[in-house]
């Protein structure tokens, strides 16, 4: 049973059309998503402007994102594909993009301190930022 769809994620990078399955997503992401797709995911999940800048020049550095005409590589793909994934789960799970918002921008005991979007910033800590997310749904004990 799939919570987190295909279709969220890329709704989150306003993909259009979006992928119906993962390996659609995937294949996307292989070849290289939009240029567009980064800054709609960084656009819901940070509030401020300044925010935005900061997340993006930390995702992709600022003189190789002014560079990219189109497309981005496959790695930034999927740099913006788990912005984008860690975003519609944290929604799910909050059933508000305020709440997803304010969640992934402050401090989590259970992260050391750090913020789920700054731990998400790798593969692995991503899926320590799911694992958390899973469990404040099914009412796990952290």
């Amino acid at each position: 049973m799939v919570l987190v769809t295909p279709e969220k994620i890329a709704s989150v990078m306003a993909l259009s059309p979006p992928p119906h399955s993962f390996a659609e997503l995937d294949d996307l992401v292989a070849h290289g998503l939009p240029k567009g797709a980064l800054k709609a995911s960084i656009d819901r999940v940070c509030l401020g402007g300044e925010d935005r800048k900061k997340l993006l020049y930390r995702i992709i550095p600022e003189a190789t994102y002014k560079r990219r005409r189109t497309s981005l590589t496959s790695d930034e793909s999927e740099r913006a594909e788990r912005l984008a994934r860690i975003f519609a789960t944290t929604e799910f799970v909050w059933n508000s993009e305020d709440d997803a918002r304010l969640f992934l921008n402050t401090s989590h005991p259970m992260l050391q301190g750090r913020t789920p979007l700054d731990v998400s910033m790798t593969e692995l800590g991503a899926r320590r930022v799911e694992e958390l997310l899973w469990k404040l749904f099914y009412g796990i004990a952290a």
